[in-house]
C-alpha cells in the first residue's frame, strides 16, 4: 500500500490534476486536509473520492503545516497502515524515472529524500502543467536579497528537497515536509540538507506560480497568515510587502513570467534545463 497525504486550501487548478497524476502512479490512498478553501477545492474532493480511495479531513484552524502533516500521516498510517507514504503539497508531481512510484521505491529504508525543482512560467504557456522549463541549477539568493532587491528572480533560488516516509517508527514530519525524524534516522535528520543523500530514481516538479491570480491569491492568503504570527520564509514576506504597496503585478511580469530570449540565457548557462514530462500529467 502506497499512501499520499495533502494539506489543500483553494487549490481548484491543480487538486484534480494531482490526485489523478499520482493515482495513475501507483498511488493507492490519499489523506487529504482541506483548510477553509472557498473556491471550489472542497467540492472537486467530494467528487474525486467517489473514484477513488480518499479520507478527508475538514480543519477550521490557522495554519499549522508541520502540526497537521503528522497529524495526516498518524491518520494514514491507521487507517490504511501503507509501506510508504508521501507527504504532498497540491503543487508538486513525484514522478519516477521508472513506470510508477511503487516501482521506484525501495524495500528498504525509513525516511527518503528527493530533490526538488521548481518549473517556469513563460509567455506563450497555455496550461502550466505544459511547462518545459525548470530550474536545475538554482541560483543562491541571500535572505537580505531576497527581501530587498528588485531585480531577482525567486522562482530561480534554491528549494529544499522533499521526503517520503515509513509510518512504522516515525515521530514527526518537519514544516514544509523536507525532513522527517524517525526511529531508523536519527543522524540524519541532524544534518545540513545538503549532506543527506539523495534518493535519485524520483524527482518532485514544484509548479507554486501558476497564473497571475492564483498567485495574487495565494499571497493575499499569505498576508493573513502573517497578521496571525506565521512564520514564512523572505520570500513570501518580500511578496506580501509587494502586495501592500500594489506592485504584486509588476513583480510578476517582470520577475516571474520569463520570456524566450532570457530563458535561452539561462539554459546557456545551464541554470535551466528543458525537459518534458507532460506525458506524466493526467
Amino acid at each position: 500500500m502506497l499512501t499520499m497525504t495533502i494539506l489543500v486550501k483553494n487549490e481548484a487548478d491543480i487538486i484534480e490534476h494531482n490526485i489523478r497524476t499520482h493515482a495513475s502512479l501507483g498511488v493507492d490512498s490519499f489523506v487529504v486536509m482541506d483548510n477553509n478553501s472557498n473556491d471550489g477545492t472542497r467540492e472537486i474532493l467530494d467528487e474525486l473520492s467517489k473514484e477513488f480511495e480518499i479520507t478527508i479531513i475538514d480543519e477550521k484552524g490557522t495554519y499549522n503545516q508541520a502540526k497537521w502533516m503528522t497529524k495526516l500521516t498518524h491518520i494514514a498510517k491507521k487507517r490504511y497502515n501503507p509501506r510508504w507514504l508521501i507527504p504532498n503539497d497540491a503543487d508538486e508531481f513525484w514522478i519516477p524515472n521508472s513506470n510508477t512510484l511503487k516501482e521506484a521505491l525501495p524495500s528498504r529504508g525509513s525516511v527518503l529524500s528527493i530533490n526538488r525543482y521548481n518549473m517556469l512560467l513563460y509567455r506563450g504557456l497555455d496550461n502550466f502543467l505544459d511547462s518545459e522549463y525548470m530550474v536545475a541549477n538554482p541560483v543562491y539568493y541571500s535572505k537580505k536579497a531576497q527581501l530587498n532587491r528588485s531585480d531577482i528572480s525567486l522562482p530561480l533560488t534554491k528549494i529544499s528537497p522533499k521526503v517520503i516516509v515509513k509510518p512504522k517508527g516515525l515521530l514527526w514530519i518537519r514544516g514544509g515536509n523536507h525532513k522527517a525524524l524517525h526511529l531508523q534516522n536519527f543522524r540524519d535528520y541532524f544534518k545540513q540538507y545538503d549532506k543527506i543523500k539523495r534518493f535519485e530514481e524520483i524527482s518532485v516538479y514544484h509548479y507554486p506560480i501558476r497564473s497571475f491570480e492564483q498567485f495574487k491569491a495565494n499571497i493575499e492568503n499569505r498576508k493573513i497568515l502573517l497578521t496571525k504570527g506565521a512564520k514564512m520564509g523572505p520570500h513570501y514576506r518580500r511578496w506580501v510587502e509587494l502586495l501592500n504597496k500594489g506592485l504584486l503585478e509588476e513583480e510578476f511580469y517582470s520577475n516571474i513570467l520569463f520570456d524566450s530570449e532570457e530563458l535561452k540565457v539561462l539554459q546557456k548557462y545551464a541554470i535551466v534545463d528543458k525537459i518534458d514530462i507532460k506525458g506524466k500529467f493526467v
